[in-house]
């Protein structure tokens, strides 16, 4: 019984165990994409049997060692039609098939959220654009515990491995929902199996797709496009929840945003007023929580790096007195796009984050950044 619990299980709306077919279907167009599947695959294994059922018979019944002549046949006009009009009827047959289903998921209108998805290196963000919850934004990585993991080089059996984040995309059941996707860097593709989507995010270009997710629960894919070193670090949580948890959901989001603007103005407003100054205290709170999200995963919690990643602890970009020097390296990236450019991130994100890196673990500097030394920077 021990050796069994230690052992990986199947991950509800995710990969199964020595799993041979799809992930249960959670959409109609899911489903039907399953049923295409199977019907091009039952065609094709029929033409398989019949292909070489013939070749093998022919190859055993006219054999040699059985004092079989070669002959020359005619070539009947028939024959020609046959096995040019068969294949191109099969063809066509499959291809009316398989368009249904493609117009089917390019068809956008009537759609109850819009959701704009921007692939980065190598996270997700997500936009609320449209629909009960216009107006939250968030960034969705992967979580730093699994990073650890996979740093470590010892894993204890996990049934997400590399599927866990930190914030997943949260979306009604029942509702249509628009996926906007682009990218900020290079091509991305953001696909969750069970729910039957899956769309190249391409700088530069705007495309969309849909899903209607069909019941509840955490549905997990990954970025389908190999986009870089940490391609296998960028995963896909989407959890649907019932249209009442949902609204709740979107409540807890929305106003709790607000309540913070207006209960500590003064730690709120250099996101919106680069003109503000946070205290040291302030900027180390949020640098935290930016470093936790967006850092951690690649320096590490204790910034020591790993590998190729250089360490932020004691390095001398980090602990010199001018902060620019630091703030290229943040805004313009490094080490070929081993490090990408965090534009994305805000002033006030970037300037406490720098600040928590000049004043944690060694680098007890006492140096303070600003939100327009950002500007500037920029």
């Amino acid at each position: 019984m021990g050796a069994a619990a230690q052992q990986v299980n199947d991950l509800p709306g995710g990969p199964a165990v020595n799993g041979l077919n799809f992930q249960p279907a959670a959409s109609n167009v899911a489903e039907g994409l399953h049923g295409l599947h199977w019907i091009m695959l039952a065609l094709c294994a029929v033409i398989f049997v019949l292909v070489f059922g013939v070749m093998f018979y022919s190859i055993i019944k006219h054999r040699k060692s059985v004092g079989h002549q070669a002959q020359e046949l005619p070539e009947p006009l028939w024959v020609e039609l046959g096995w040019t009009i068969v294949p191109f009827i099969i063809v066509v047959i499959m291809g009316m098939m398989a368009t249904k289903y493609v117009v089917a998921q390019k068809d956008t209108t009537g759609s109850d959220l819009t959701i704009k998805v921007v692939g980065m290196q190598w996270k997700w963000g997500y936009e609320y654009l449209k629909g009960e919850g216009e107006g939250i934004n968030f960034l969705s990585t992967l979580d730093v515990s699994h990073r650890q993991l996979s740093n470590s080089g010892n894993l204890p059996p996990t049934d997400d491995y590399l599927l866990k984040v930190d914030n997943p995309l949260v979306v009604p059941v029942n509702k249509k929902v628009r996926i906007i996707t682009t990218a900020n860097d290079v091509i991305h593709a953001w696909m969750v199996p069970a729910l039957g989507v899956k769309q190249d995010a391409v700088p530069g270009f705007v495309r969309d797709n849909w899903f209607m997710a069909n019941r509840t629960g955490d549905f997990y894919g990954q970025c389908a496009e190999l986009c870089g070193k940490e391609h296998a670090y960028m995963p896909i949580h989407v959890r649907v929840l019932s249209a009442e948890d949902y609204s709740a959901w979107v409540a807890e989001q929305q106003p709790e945003a607000a309540q913070v603007a207006e209960a500590t103005p003064a730690a709120a407003a250099p996101a919106e007023d680069t003109s503000k100054e946070w205290t040291q205290d302030e900027l180390m709170a949020q640098g935290e929580k930016v470093y936790a999200n967006n850092c951690a995963a690649c320096h590490q919690a204790n910034g020591q790096g790993a590998g190729a990643i250089k360490p932020l602890d004691g390095s001398a970009i980090v602990t010199d007195a001018d902060a620019a020097k630091m703030l290229q390296v943040v805004l313009n990236g490094a080490g070929n796009g081993g490090m990408p450019p965090w534009t994305h991130l805000s002033n006030a994100d970037i300037a406490a984050v720098a600040t928590y890196a000049k004043n944690n673990w060694s680098n007890k500097t006492g140096q303070v950044v600003q939100p327009a030394e950002v500007v500037a920077a920029r």
